[in-house]
C-alpha cells in the first residue's frame, strides 16, 4: 500500500485535486469530515460544552461560529480545541492505514494540516495544492463568506505555503485549467507506480 498526502493552505486547491483523484478511480480520506461527524455525536458535543459552554445557547444549542470565532481568535483556545480532535483524528488515521497496509491499493489523505500534525510521516509522497496569494484570498472569501482580517488570522495559524512546496514532492498549480491538473495528477500516480 502507497500513502500519498494532499496538502496546501486553505483555498489552495487540496480538495479539489483529491474529486481530480476520485474522479480516476483511487479513495481519498478527509480528516476535516471526521470532524464534522464527531459534531454529530452527542458524546463529543459533550466535551466542547465542557471545554466551550460559552459555545451553547440558552436552549443548550451548539453555535459552531461562536466555536470558530474564540479559536480564531485566542490561540490558547484554539490548542485548547485541537487537544480534543487531533487525538480522535491520528486514532481514526492510524486504523485506515492498519486497515489498508495489506492491499496493493495507493489511498490518498486529503489533509490541510498534514504538516502540522506530523502525518507527512505516514505518507511515503506529499502533493501540495498552490495559488498565488491573492488567488487564495479571494478563493477563501468568497467560499467561506469572511473578512481579510480573517482570512488573514487563518493563514496565520497554519504553516507557511513555502515551508509546505519545500518538504513535499510534487507541487500542483490549481490556478492551471482543469485538463492540466488531471495531466499532472496522472503522471505523477503513472511515476510512483
Amino acid at each position: 500500500m502507497i500513502v500519498i498526502g494532499i496538502t496546501g493552505s486553505i483555498g489552495c486547491g487540496k480538495t479539489y485535486l483529491a474529486k481530480i483523484i476520485n474522479s480516476l478511480g483511487f479513495v481519498t480520506y478527509n480528516p476535516d469530515f471526521w470532524v464534522r461527524d464527531f459534531y454529530k455525536k452527542t458524546s463529543f458535543l459533550n466535551l466542547i460544552k465542557e471545554n466551550f459552554p460559552q459555545t451553547f445557547n440558552d436552549k443548550k444549542e451548539f453555535d459552531k461560529r461562536k466555536l470558530r470565532n474564540i479559536v480564531f481568535n485566542d490561540n490558547t483556545q484554539l490548542k485548547k480545541l485541537e487537544n480534543l480532535t487531533h487525538p480522535l483524528i491520528k486514532k481514526k488515521l492510524k486504523y485506515i492505514i492498519k486497515k489498508s497496509s495489506d492491499k496493493k491499493d495507493i489511498i490518498f489523505l486529503d489533509a490541510a494540516l498534514l504538516y502540522e500534525m506530523g502525518w507527512d510521516k505516514y505518507c511515503d509522497f506529499v502533493i501540495v495544492a498552490d495559488v498565488n496569494d491573492e488567488i487564495q484570498k479571494q478563493r477563501v472569501m468568497k467560499r467561506d463568506n469572511i473578512t481579510e482580517d480573517d482570512f488573514n488570522k487563518i493563514v496565520a495559524q497554519q504553516t507557511s505555503k513555502e515551508y509546505k512546496k519545500i518538504k513535499s514532492d510534487y507541487v500542483i498549480d490549481t490556478s492551471l485549467p482543469y485538463g492540466i491538473n488531471k495531466v499532472q495528477l496522472i503522471k505523477f500516480i503513472q511515476e510512483i507506480i
